[in-house]
């Protein structure tokens, strides 16, 4: 049931919301919702509040994993495990503006990004070096 390689790329560059994970020294592993961006054989990206809980740490950890899966038949899930390439600056037009965009489409993200200023994140980059992929319809 697991995918080939090819498979659980394309997967993952499909639309998902990814549950982010990273580990916390006081208590069980922080797991949230999050817009992420991936293309096959590159990083993942995720943008955060620069001084959320989850940036925080993701600077202490430097790690962290994704999950992607599909909620609906045929289950599907693929998980992404790495370390955090950067941490820089996110800029509203050039980074949060094509990741609004891409879950709310041409409108929405031009609002989002309009109201959400964009000015206090940063955008995280993962290289994945472990994968976990079970594709229950095949």
């Amino acid at each position: 049931m697991s995918m080939s390689p090819q498979q659980r790329e394309a997967f993952l560059a499909d639309l998902h919301v990814g549950i982010l994970s990273v580990e916390r020294v006081d208590g069980p592993p922080l797991s949230v919702p999050i817009w992420y961006d991936y293309e096959p054989q590159g990083d993942v990206t995720v943008i955060a509040g620069r001084d959320s809980l989850k940036t925080v740490l993701l600077s202490r950890a430097g790690r962290f994993s994704l999950c992607a899966q599909n909620e609906s038949l045929p289950y599907k899930y693929v998980t992404v495990e790495g370390p955090v390439n950067s941490v820089e600056t996110a800029d509203a037009e050039a980074d949060l503006l094509p990741m609004a965009t891409r879950y709310l489409g041409a409108d929405g993200g031009r609002s989002y990004v309009d109201g959400a200023g964009g000015s206090d994140s940063v955008i995280i980059r993962m290289r994945p070096n472990r994968w976990f992929s079970v594709d229950y319809g095949a």
